[in-house]
This record gives structure tokens, sequence and C-alpha cells, in this order.
């Protein structure tokens, strides 16, 4: 089942997100809803806040990002089938060079900007079978987590933009909120009157 995605303004995408335990009621179908959620609105990851839990969970499927990069290009090594699921997750470390990357948000549609993270991180999390991992990640895999992880910390990528470029994009940034935006996919709005869905 496709979905709403809640948009930027909505407070529990600002919340630090809880921990769930193997018995938190309809977790496969609610993994299955948010693969199908994130493919309808053409995404590579997706947080549980950002569709209204507030839970440490996100998905993540890099192919895309696979198909759109040079096939030497280093930083999509292992994309084609980075498809996974995170479950209570805590990134470990980050190393390595910070570098820019031109970050969107399906929570904060049609503004993309610059982001700086690390090249590198090391995550542990459960898997959907429960299965405790301690990964690496780098590249453009290790962005997209970094992204995910920050949603169920409560940090959204315009919050790692400078004061001025966020001061610039704060009309945009309310006009979301109240839904005056063209997004192709379910959103709820949290200042718009009369909700789409």
């Amino acid at each position: 089942m496709i979905l709403p995605i809640v948009a930027y303004g909505d407070p529990i995408l600002k919340k630090e997100a809880e921990e769930i335990d193997k018995d938190y009621e309809g977790l496969d179908e609610l993994i299955e809803n948010m693969f199908e959620t994130m493919y309808e609105a053409s995404g590579v990851g997706l947080a549980a806040p950002q569709i209204g839990k507030s839970i440490r969970l996100f998905i993540v499927d890099g192919s895309p990002f696979a198909e759109d990069s040079e096939e030497d290009d280093p930083l999509a090594e292992g994309l084609k089938d980075f498809k996974k699921v995170f479950i209570n997750p805590i990134i470990e470390e980050e190393t390595g060079e910070e570098w820019a990357f031109n970050e969107g948000c399906l929570s904060i549609p049609e503004i993309r900007e610059e982001v700086y993270r690390k090249e590198r991180i090391v995550i542990s999390y459960y898997d959907q079978n429960w299965e405790l991992k301690e990964e690496t990640y780098d590249g453009y895999a290790a962005r997209i987590i970094q992204h995910e992880y920050d949603h169920v910390e409560g940090v959204l990528f315009t919050d790692k933009i400078s004061p001025l470029k966020k001061r610039l994009l704060s009309k945009k940034l309310a006009n979301i909120s109240k839904g005056i935006v063209k997004v192709h996919y379910r959103m709820k709005f949290p200042l718009k009157k009369k909700q789409r869905t």
C-alpha cells in the first residue's frame, strides 16, 4: 500500500525516533509498504518518520544511482544490489574526507542543495530477520545511509546547509509545509487546510 509522505514542517521530522523490538506489530507489512511508497516516489531511501512513524527504521535501494552513474565510478560501487532494511541503526563511526553532493529529500520536494558528509561509515543495525549486523559503507551507499539515518535522529538535510542558504529557501520551505508544491506522489502537508490523499 502506498502511504502519504510527510512534508517539511511536520514536527515528527524533527523528533528523535524510538527503538522498536521484534514484536513491533505489522513490521513486515510496514516495510513492504515503505518500499512500495519509496518506489512510487522515485526515491532511493525512506525513513519511518517520513511516513508518520517515529521509530528507528529506514529502507534503502541504491540501484537507481547505479543506473545513473558511470560504469567505472568508484562512488557507485555495489549499488546495483544495495537494497536493505535498517532497524535500530547506530552509526558507530564516520571517517574520511568530507565531500559535497547535491541532495534532495522526498519530504522536501523540489529543493536540492550541496551537503557535505564524511566518505565512510561503520553502522550496526538489525536486518528484517532481526540479525545484528555491523557493516562498513563508503561513497554513495554511505551517503544514502547517512541521509536516512539523519531522519531517525530528527535531522533534515536542510539542517546541514548554511544559515544564509536556509534563509534564501525559507519561502519555498514554508510553501512545501502548506502544500504549495508540485509533486507526483502522495504527501501529507502539516499546514495545508484540506489534506491531499
